[in-house]
C-alpha cells in the first residue's frame, strides 16, 4: 500500500479504510514514512477533516502503536479512572484531583503534559518538587499506582509513540488545531493507558484553545464520540478560562497553591473548588464509587476535609522521589524568585475582564514557560494573589504579586498584566465556571 496514493485520497477528501489509517500509522512508528509524507499526511487531514470512523481507526492504530497497559493482573480494588485538561492558564486541577479521586477507591494513572504557548503544563509544575520523577519506568509507574492510587507522570517512550512523532510534526506545519488529529491525539494515549474511564476538561476562553464556546462544543463532542466508539467510557465538561483559575500562575507558585488547597491552609478559590469538585463528582460516578455526580462531590468533599486527600498527595510525591515531608515542609522545598513586587491597579473600578492568554504570556516571559522547545523553565517564577473578575479595587491596589528573577523582568510582568486586566466602572456580569456537560 503506497503511502502517497493514501495520502492523494485523503487530499482528495476520501474517506480512508481501517487498513490504509493503519499503513500510515504504522509508517509514522517505524520511520518508513518521511517527514515530508507525514507533514502531507497532516495537512490533507487539516482540510479534508476526518470522518467519525477514520478518527476512531486513527486513535486506536496510533494507541496500539506502543505499549498498552492492562491493569487486571493487579487486581486493583477500585476503577482505573482518569481526567485529562485540554490545558489553560492557571490549570493546577490535576495536583489535586488525582489524589481527591485515590482517596475515593479510584486508581488514576495520570499521563500529563508540558506547557505548551501560553498554557501551564501539568509536567512542568511537578518538576519544581525536588527528586520527583517525572518520567519512571512502566514497573514503577504501575507500582505507584498499586500502592498508593494515582501517579501523575509523563508520556514514556513506550506508549503511543507514533503520536509523539506526529505531534512534532503537527506542531511545525501549522496542523496543530485540527480537531481530528487533536481528538486522536488525546484519546490514544488513553486508551494505551488501559482506563476505564475518562472524565475530559475542554477549557474555553481567552487563555484556552478554544477561544469559543462553539469550537470547545465541536471538540468535546467530538472527543465523546470517538471515545465512545473506541469503548472508552466518557463525560466531558466545558469550563471558563476566561480568567486565571486560582490565584496563582507559575509552576512551583501553583504547587504551592495546590498543597494550600488540599491541606485548606487558605480559603480555597471557588471557582478552581467548583471545576476540582464538578471533574471529581463525574470521574466517581463514571467508576461507579458514587451512584450520582451529586453523591460523587461529596464524597471528594469529605475526603478533602478529613486530610485524606493531602495523604494521597504526600505518599505519591515520595513514591516517584519526592521528599518524605513534602506536604508539611513544602516551602522548604520549592524554589523561590529573588525579586517579589506588587502590580497595583492604575485607576479605580471594577475587573470586568482578563485576557488569560495574555496572562500566560507574561508568566511565559518571566521564564515560566518556552518560548522554544528546548528551552529551560525557571519554575520559581510566576504570578500569586491574582486579582479576581468582579473584585473592587481603587488606585493602587494589589492586582497580583509577580515573581522574577530581576528587576526589569518584574516590571515587565507587571506592564504585561496591568494591559490584561480589564478595568470599568461596571459590575461584570457573573459567568459560571462549568458551562456544558457533554455525554454520550
Amino acid at each position: 500500500m503506497l503511502p502517497q496514493e493514501i495520502i492523494r485520497r485523503k487530499r482528495d477528501g476520501q474517506v480512508l479504510s481501517a487498513e490504509e489509517i493503519a499503513a500510515i500509522v504504522h509508517g509514522i512508528t517505524d520511520g518508513s514514512l518521511s517527514e515530508g509524507q507525514v507533514a502531507a499526511f497532516a495537512m490533507a487531514v487539516f482540510f479534508r477533516d476526518m470522518a467519525p470512523e477514520e478518527c476512531v481507526a486513527f486513535t486506536l492504530a496510533l494507541a496500539r502503536s506502543g505499549l498498552t497497559l492492562d491493569w487486571s493482573d493487579l487486581d486493583l480494588p477500585g476503577p482505573v479512572i482518569d481526567k485529562h485538561s485540554s490545558g489553560g492558564v492557571g490549570d493546577k486541577v490535576s495536583l489535586m484531583l488525582a489524589p481527591i479521586v485515590a482517596a475515593c477507591g479510584g486508581f488514576v494513572p495520570m499521563i500529563s503534559g508540558r506547557g505548551l504557548g501560553h498554557t501551564g503544563g501539568t509536567l512542568d509544575k511537578l518538576d519544581s518538587i525536588t527528586g520527583y520523577e517525572t518520567q519512571p519506568d512502566i514497573a514503577t509507574f504501575r507500582k505507584v499506582v498499586r500502592d498508593v492510587g494515582c501517579a501523575v507522570i509523563g508520556q514514556t517512550d513506550d506508549l503511543a509513540p507514533a503520536d509523539r512523532r506526529l505531534y512534532g510534526v503537527r506542531d511545525v506545519t501549522a496542523t496543530v488545531e485540527s480537531i481530528p488529529l487533536l481528538v486522536s491525539s488525546i484519546l490514544s494515549k488513553k486508551v494505551a493507558a488501559g482506563l476505564d474511564g475518562l472524565v475530559m476538561d475542554v477549557k474555553c476562553g481567552s487563555g484556552a484553545f478554544c477561544q469559543s464556546e462553539a469550537m470547545a462544543r465541536d471538540l468535546a463532542q467530538a472527543i465523546v464520540t470517538v471515545a465512545n466508539r473506541a469503548s472508552l467510557p466518557i463525560v466531558a465538561l466545558i469550563t471558563d478560562m476566561d480568567r486565571v483559575l486560582g490565584g496563582s500562575v507559575g509552576n512551583a507558585l501553583e504547587v504551592a497553591e495546590a498543597v494550600a488547597y488540599l491541606k485548606d491552609e487558605q480559603r480555597r478559590d471557588a471557582r478552581l473548588h467548583e471545576v476540582t469538585m464538578a471533574l471529581a463528582g463525574e470521574m466517581l460516578a463514571l467508576g461507579h464509587l458514587a451512584s450520582s455526580v451529586g453523591e460523587g462531590r461529596a464524597l471528594a468533599e469529605a475526603v478533602l476535609a478529613d486530610g485524606r486527600a493531602a495523604e494521597k498527595f504526600a505518599r505519591m510525591v515520595s513514591a516517584l522521589g519526592g521528599p518524605d515531608d513534602f506536604v508539611e515542609c513544602v516551602d522548604r522545598y520549592l524554589p523561590r524568585a529573588p525579586v517579589v513586587k506588587p502590580c497595583r491597579a492604575d485607576r479605580s473600578g471594577y475587573v470586568a475582564a482578563m485576557d488569560a492568554r495574555q496572562v500566560g504570556i507574561a508568566v511565559v516571559s518571566l521564564g515560566g514557560g518556552r518560548s522554544h522547545a528546548d528551552d529551560a523553565i525557571d519554575p520559581s517564577v510566576g504570578l500569586t494573589n491574582v486579582i479576581a473578575v468582579g473584585a473592587r479595587v481603587r488606585a493602587g491596589d494589589e492586582l497580583c504579586i509577580v515573581h522574577a528573577t530581576s528587576e526589569a523582568d518584574a516590571d515587565s510582568a507587571i506592564d504585561a498584566v496591568r494591559q490584561a486586566i480589564h478595568l470599568d466602572d461596571a459590575l461584570p456580569p457573573e459567568k459560571p465556571v462549568v458551562m456544558v456537560r457533554i455525554a454520550p
